[in-house]
């Protein structure tokens, strides 16, 4: 479920999905950050692009993330990595929303782009190939 992103102004959780998971290749962006623990979510689906996945606000059966407790300086490079714009959100790659999770509310990113033929995951986590 989504939490509506006015009744919360800051969070300093995010909850990841892919390469930014511990042992991954972009993981090296939450150095510094302190891992909570993992959840599953079971309001977004993800989509294999290839080289990472990409969520999208679908119901699924549940999708494995990781959270992490941020800095701001470190959400703010997550938003870089990600193609977050702040003040037009729907132009970047990523939309930043927050998601319910076990740890409490914490940032998701969504993917702005079309998927349409790209492997769907409904359920357990994405995988490099």
């Amino acid at each position: 479920m989504h939490t509506p992103a006015l009744a919360i102004t800051r969070t300093p959780l995010v909850a990841v999905y892919g390469t930014l998971k511990r042992g991954l290749r972009n993981h090296h962006w939450l150095e510094g950050a302190h891992f909570l623990g993992a959840d599953v979510l079971t309001s977004a689906t993800l989509y294999d692009l290839g080289p990472y996945p990409a969520a999208k606000p679908e119901a699924s059966r549940g999708i494995e993330v990781e959270v992490f407790e941020v800095s701001a300086r470190l959400l703010a490079g997550l938003d870089r990595l990600e193609d977050y714009r702040v003040r037009t959100p729907k132009h970047g790659d990523y939309e930043r929303v927050i998601q319910a999770t076990a740890f409490g509310p914490a940032w998701l990113y969504l993917y702005n782009r079309e998927v349409a033929g790209c492997p769907v995951i409904r359920e357990g986590a994405w995988r490099p190939r």
